[in-house]
């Protein structure tokens, strides 16, 4: 398998178009890291430490109803995108329709947390930060990262991510000075955000040739509708894996939860590389699956091996230098974190093993499989982390957080052999 892998060119590498893509999802969110490292201490400086804090919860609250936008086009959009990529007149209702449903969505989440904030007097601490942090909402909705993620041409969009992170840096510079100033924060990532999604948006129209049309009601209705399971799937998907903390939260001191989130939130960085895998190779999969079975399975497979090598490769990493790491981005060592960070480093790898199932289930738009295995391992995570988190602290959420990864590719696996059987057999045989 190693000498398939290596007897590719250095060159031939990166013309292809998958990796071409992940390099450029890296990208995307190595510059969101990097601003947010940046941003940090100058907001921190402008406006506080307790604004900051509030500034934070307000985006955690945003970042929620960015599930309701969405609305499963990050997991639809791209597929449809890539089977229709040279029909012009299916790709503009295909792209009006989910350019006009995400902004129907951004309207509807923009309107509950109006009513929330001045109908039921809720987010009393930060109700005008959170307000204005709603122009998010329509920065998320216009963002059309799935459109070029199913053409494979993701070298504009990572560029104007980035012009987009350094215009809200700039703002941040000019305009936030002083604590009362906290709510634009928020807004000044919207806008910088939402002007630049403009600007794709003009350019897919313009120079692509690709036409909106004002979708009829019955037009959205369709679309939402056919896109709910993989909403619904996200929301699972999201509690699952982002749901650890507030589980442990019921359990442990203050303390404690500190020295999780800081391994915790080194392992959900490590664990967006499955993720930007799948993103990666799945428009170009979706193509070989519907053209040729043969094709798909030999593209699969060699995309599968050489990221778990890769993936292996990191957890191994980042359980070797946990204490180095720790030590360097807390500035001191604490031990508890050491231990979860090596626990948790495991996770990127294991979700790595379920790559292949989730791109069978993308492939042929299975959207009831994804549905299915997501809540399932919901239904397990909770009792079983709420459990371990009761009986072993911060030592048994990791180890629950790593089981709910091993038994999501126990049920996507069976709902593989139970649904997509050719698929497998085939994969796992090395051909047809």
């Amino acid at each position: 398998m190693i000498e398939k892998i290596t007897s590719h060119t250095f060159t031939g590498l990166f013309k292809s178009k998958s990796i071409q893509n992940f390099i450029f999802l890296i990208t995307i969110q190595a510059s969101n890291i990097v601003i947010t490292l940046i941003s940090m201490p100058l907001l921190i400086q402008g406006i506080g430490v307790d604004q900051f804090g509030l500034v934070n919860l307000s985006l955690s609250v945003i970042i929620l109803a960015n599930i309701l936008v969405g609305f499963g086009y990050n997991l639809s959009g791209p597929r449809e995108v890539a089977i229709y990529q040279n029909d012009k007149e299916t790709l503009s209702q295909i792209v009006s329709n989910i350019v006009f449903s995400k902004v129907l969505m951004a309207l509807l989440a923009t309107l509950g947390i109006v009513v929330s904030i001045f109908g039921l007097n809720m987010f009393k601490e930060y109700q005008w930060i959170l307000l204005f942090s709603v122009l998010l909402l329509f920065s998320e909705a216009t963002l059309p990262l799935w459109f070029f993620q199913g053409m494979e041409k993701m070298k504009l969009i990572s560029i104007a991510n980035i012009f987009s992170k350094l215009l809200y840096l700039m703002g941040i510079v000019l305009f936030i000075h002083a604590p009362e100033s906290a709510k634009w924060v928020n807004f000044i990532m919207g806008a910088s955000g939402l002007g630049i999604n403009i600007l794709l948006l003009l350019y897919i129209h313009f120079m692509l040739e690709i036409r909106f049309y004002k979708p009829k009601f019955v037009q959205l209705f369709s679309s939402l509708k056919d896109n709910g399971l993989f909403f619904l799937s996200n929301i699972a998907t999201h509690i699952s894996v982002n749901g650890g903390l507030i589980v442990l939260s019921f359990f442990a001191t203050a303390e404690i939860l500190g020295m999780f989130s800081l391994a915790e939130r080194i392992s959900m960085v490590l664990r967006m590389f499955p993720s930007m895998v799948i993103h990666s190779i799945y428009p170009n999969a979706t193509k070989l699956l519907k053209e040729d079975l043969g094709q798909f399975v030999v593209f699969l497979r060699k995309a599968y091996f050489s990221t778990m090598i890769v993936a292996l490769f990191v957890s191994l990493t980042t359980f070797a230098l946990a204490p180095f790491i720790i030590q360097l981005l807390a500035k001191t060592r604490f031990e508890e974190s050491v231990i979860y960070l090596r626990i948790l480093a495991f996770i990127p790898f294991l979700a790595c093993l379920n790559i292949a199932n989730v791109v069978i289930f993308l492939g042929r738009d299975q959207k009831e499989l994804m549905f299915r295995s997501s809540w399932i391992l919901l239904l397990f995570m909770l009792p079983v982390c709420f459990l371990l988190s009761y009986y072993f602290g911060g030592i048994g959420l990791c180890y629950g957080l790593l089981s709910t990864e091993l038994v999501v590719l126990l049920i996507c696996t069976v709902l593989n052999l139970m649904k997509n059987r050719d698929i497998i057999r085939a994969f796992w045989k090395g051909g047809i």
